[in-house]
């Protein structure tokens, strides 16, 4: 390749990342819409999961616990595995996802991107730019130190 396609093929990967963290606009699956604009101000979490991923299952009643620790945090997680919604539902039902589940399609990875590993979470700021795009597991302690959302102390939750 040569150095000006280098640079344009550069440019080209890049105004394609920020397309995908431009916004977003999901339906969940109780049909509610999730919009980034409509959560300006607000800490937003995308958490991409799979059925079949063991570090994906292990975080989700971590990433559950934060999201009831934390309501003015919005949590969104998206199954990638969504061939069959219902058992997908009623798996993450079992496994506590009480979070809004997007279930991932082509209109969904247009808008998002397709994670290149599981599970990916996708952390954006108040500002709504994207803060955190890692894959890897996550818990309620790294999400409280990535968002700055407070730990409730005990006497808060009496």
């Amino acid at each position: 390749m040569t150095f000006p396609r280098a640079i344009l093929f550069t440019a080209c990967m890049l105004a394609s990342a920020v397309a995908n963290a431009a916004g977003f606009d999901l339906t969940d699956t109780q049909g509610h819409r999730h919009r980034l604009g409509d959560y300006h101000g607000r800490w937003v979490i995308v958490n991409f999961w799979a059925t079949w991923c063991v570090p994906g299952i292990q975080e989700i009643p971590e990433i559950a616990a934060f999201a009831r620790a934390h309501p003015d945090v919005v949590v969104i997680g998206v199954a990638t595995d969504a061939e069959d919604p219902a058992k997908v539902k009623r798996f993450a039902a079992k496994l506590g996802h009480a979070y809004p589940l997007v279930l991932s399609n082509d209109r969904v990875e247009k808008q998002l991107g397709h994670p290149y590993a599981l599970p990916t979470t996708r952390i954006f700021g108040p500002d709504g730019k994207i803060a955190y795009d890692r894959a890897g597991r996550v818990d309620k302690k790294s999400l409280e130190r990535i968002t700055g959302a407070k730990a409730a102390k005990a006497s808060d939750r009496a």
